[in-house]
């Protein structure tokens, strides 16, 4: 894909909140959401990606599913969607992962997340009911190899 090279993903820090504004519109107008962000930049758990030096999406890892890896949050802002940048963030933080493997869910109805994780490699794992009616939380496990773990 062209535009993969154009992607770069790091780490976020706090000088990054502005960027989070940018990125996810939910961001500026919902507590619950900086709160989840904050706490993840805070844990060095949270990943931003940039394409052309802009900031375009985030990914925020959490031991907080059955205490194994999952990603929690995983946003590209909209225009910015099919253009490589969920995959990067992805990549950048299966490369941290010291299990081997990486849980991470989905709504139901939403298809281009769960196009996404099956571009990536992740397969079905489970499904959640009664989360938000009518519209079931989907796992899905990424399984590592050993190589691409960290030490």
């Amino acid at each position: 894909m062209a535009h993969q090279q154009e992607v770069r993903v790091r780490l976020a820090g706090t000088r990054d909140r502005r960027a989070f504004l940018e990125i996810d519109p939910q961001v500026g107008s919902e507590l619950a959401r900086r709160d989840v962000l904050d706490s993840a930049i805070a844990a060095r758990m949270c990943w931003i990606g940039e394409r052309a030096g802009l900031p375009a999406g985030y990914g925020i890892l959490s031991h907080k599913f059955f205490s194994r890896e999952f990603v929690e949050l995983l946003y590209v802002k909209r225009e910015e969607r099919r253009k490589g940048i969920g995959t990067a963030i992805l990549r950048a933080i299966e490369e941290t992962i010291g299990g081997d493997r990486l849980f991470t869910s989905t709504n139901e109805s939403n298809m281009p997340m769960r196009k996404l994780l099956e571009r990536c490699g992740y397969r079905p794992s489970g499904k959640i009911d009664n989360l938000d009616p009518g519209n079931s939380e989907l796992v899905f496990v990424k399984f590592l190899p050993k190589h691409a773990r960290a030490g």
